[in-house]
């Protein structure tokens, strides 16, 4: 990693419990939203934050869905297993894995494994009278993470079904609450669409049917992308030194015609999320990786961590023209890849301008991205927050951030 070694303890701040939204608001829009304009600061609801957007603006947003990936499984002996489910292994494909209608292997967290010593577990559940005998078996350890395989008799329904009807939300662990049945939807975006995510793009919480309606009203660009969140947005930076964490991977999915976009968009891209912005600045690297090695074939075109530190930057212009001259050679018209990007202080933004965000996590890759975009002024904008009854991490409050020039 190129310059001076960054710490972790300058990225630190204190965020006591009752700050932390343990539930939503009742009305997405009535969030307050903090605005960041080239060092000034001020708020107002979420619900005009459509004053801030302008005309040529293209907005981008992260549509993936959140599945019901947690499953809960009780022994004999009463002990509960918990499964998260995080990605398919096979069929490593989403939307395969998600019509199978016998058995399914993911990748997945286990809570509780000491409890779950042999044999295979089962869970019985009822749906329009007809019981469904769902079977988890633990098959390999990689890593942190288990593969699992998932059965299920009689095999009638697709797993898409099965989550639905025996899974539940999978809510961050700094809530330190059980899911309840409103989350199902609060815990979505409201033009969620692409289903994969066991983490929600909180940003998008805030707005509503009748916010993007103004936004088209005005003539805004939206553009939707696909990035499915993983268990490792919630990871803290345990590291002292920044360098040594290992970012998390995450599967994104985007077209030619977003790329097409994308490159006769000038500076005025305001990306909804962290993960929005995450998508955005790897396509570009993408780019320059294809520039770099003409010969890359699709199965090979991922980014890895710190591999943006180790291309030669080119033109956002050139960047977008490699990408689609790419989309065309192979014959494709979606890439789906995964990124390691890890967004870091020193790190220089090539695509997103503006950015829609929640507050985030002390210690986070999150939190990084953000001093990333603004510099040391995220300190002025927490603080910002804290003085003002700001809402903070997935249900809480939000901010528009717009660096200085």
């Amino acid at each position: 990693m190129k310059g001076a070694p960054l710490h972790i303890k300058d990225y630190d701040y204190e965020l006591p419990e009752d700050r932390i939204a343990k539930y939503p608001l009742k009305q997405r829009d009535a969030s307050k939203l903090l605005v960041y304009r080239q060092g000034h600061l001020s708020h107002t609801l979420f619900r005009h934050v459509t004053t801030f957007i302008s005309a040529d603006d293209l907005v981008v947003f992260n549509n993936t869905k959140v599945i019901q990936a947690r499953f809960l499984f009780i022994k004999p002996t009463g002990a509960v297993i918990e499964i998260l489910c995080l990605e398919p292994k096979d069929p490593p494909d989403y939307e395969l894995s998600f019509q199978q209608k016998s058995r399914v292997i993911w990748y997945a967290l286990i809570g509780n494994v000491k409890k779950w010593k042999n044999g295979p577990l089962y869970k019985t559940i009822v749906f329009n009278s007809n019981e469904i005998i769902i079977k988890a078996e633990k098959l390999n350890k990689i890593n942190s993470f288990w593969s699992v395989c998932l059965s299920w008799e009689p095999k009638t329904c697709s797993f898409r079904e099965i989550l639905e009807m025996a899974g539940s939300t999978p809510l961050p662990p700094y809530l330190k609450r059980k899911p309840v049945p409103e989350d199902k939807h609060t815990y979505q975006t409201v033009y969620s669409q692409t289903e994969g995510s066991i983490a929600a793009p909180t940003a998008g919480f805030h707005f509503t049917p009748g916010i993007l309606s103004e936004i088209n009203k005005k003539g805004v660009d939206r553009m939707e992308l696909t990035l499915h969140i993983g268990a490792g947005t919630f990871r803290p930076v345990l590291s002292a030194e920044i360098a040594q964490h290992t970012m998390h991977e995450e599967h994104i999915f985007f077209k030619q015609t977003d790329v097409q976009r994308l490159s006769a968009s000038q500076d005025n891209i305001l990306a909804i999320g962290t993960t929005s912005t995450r998508i955005l600045e790897t396509i570009y690297w993408l780019g320059c990786k294809i520039v770099q090695d003409p010969n890359l074939l699709p199965g090979n075109l991922n980014l890895r961590q710190w591999e943006d530190q180790a291309l030669v930057p080119v033109s956002k212009t050139k960047s977008m023209e490699a990408i689609i001259n790419f989309f065309e050679k192979h014959n494709i018209k979606e890439l789906h890849t995964t990124t390691r990007l890890m967004i870091i202080p020193g790190y220089f933004y090539r695509i997103v301008n503006k950015m829609l965000t929640n507050f985030h996590q002390p210690k986070s890759t999150l939190l990084l991205l953000i001093s990333a975009f603004i510099g040391e002024d995220w300190k002025n904008v927490y603080s910002y927050a804290m003085e003002n009854d700001f809402r903070f991490l997935s249900y809480g409050d939000s901010s528009l951030l717009i660096p200085k020039q």
